[in-house]
């Protein structure tokens, strides 16, 4: 049963949407059935990127609310959706098929019990044959997760993990700035700044649906992470040296 009251929204489903034809209403329902599953009110958002294989009315057809964003990029794709969001929490996942989004009750347990960023972690759970590239399973994310740890003083194993949950006034209040790929990194970097809360659970990831090939460019989108990592942590180096009056004037 699809729970679409505006004034009882407790929990938004938010799935990022370039060109997912063949998978999107499929993630809806799942989205729905996860929202059934734990018995929380809420609703789910596809929040599109300019798609042009009929994505939006197969999303709208499945029950999802539509958000459209004309500024092409999964940061500014998330963050639009975020904003359009009612509930009080929020959970992201792409719309691929790759993340079971009938299985929300990890996230819902931790967000109840007081964490304001939930994070998916694939390599303490599990991968599906296929589902990713060894480049990345073995050396591109635990490399960049490892950096990331030092640098943000987070104990986290998977930063580029696509499904999480949060707080929604929370990430609300946060500057956060990346447009692309990288804005995966920067949510988990800047709750880490911020004090907030932070912790993981184990998913199952699956090969993602779709024939057409994938968004990701991994030397690109790597660099992307990596310059976003250190000029964060540079800022923040900053900021400390600075004396009082300066840094809050």
């Amino acid at each position: 049963m699809h729970m679409r009251s505006e004034t009882a929204c407790e929990l938004s489903v938010v799935m990022p949407c370039l060109n997912e034809a063949e998978t999107v209403a499929a993630c809806v329902m799942a989205a729905w059935a996860g929202l059934s599953a734990i018995g929380v009110p809420g609703e789910v958002i596809v929040a599109d990127n300019g798609s042009t294989d009929g994505s939006p009315q197969l999303a709208e057809r499945s029950g999802a609310r539509l958000v459209h964003i004309l500024e092409r990029g999964y940061g500014n794709a998330l963050q639009a959706g975020m904003r359009a969001a009612r509930g009080r929490y929020v959970v992201i996942a792409d719309s691929d098929g790759s993340y079971d989004l009938c299985c929300l009750q990890p996230f819902w347990v931790r967000l109840q019990a007081g964490d304001a960023l939930v994070i998916g972690t694939r390599l303490k759970g599990r991968i599906l044959p296929h589902a990713m590239p060894a480049l990345h399973r073995y050396l591109g994310n635990p490399m960049l997760t490892a950096l990331a740890n030092r640098l943000f003083g987070t104990h986290l194993s998977d930063y580029h993990c696509g499904m999480r949950a949060f707080e929604r006034a929370a990430f609300l209040r946060l500057p956060l700035q990346a447009r692309g790929m990288e804005f995966a990194t920067e949510m988990i970097a800047q709750a880490a700044l911020h004090g907030l809360s932070i912790s993981e659970v184990a998913i199952t990831y699956a090969p993602a649906g779709r024939s057409r090939p994938s968004h990701l460019r991994p030397w690109r989108d790597g660099l992307r992470h990596l310059c976003l990592m250190l000029r964060l942590y540079i800022q923040q180096r900053q900021r400390r040296t600075l004396p009082v009056a300066q840094r809050s004037g």
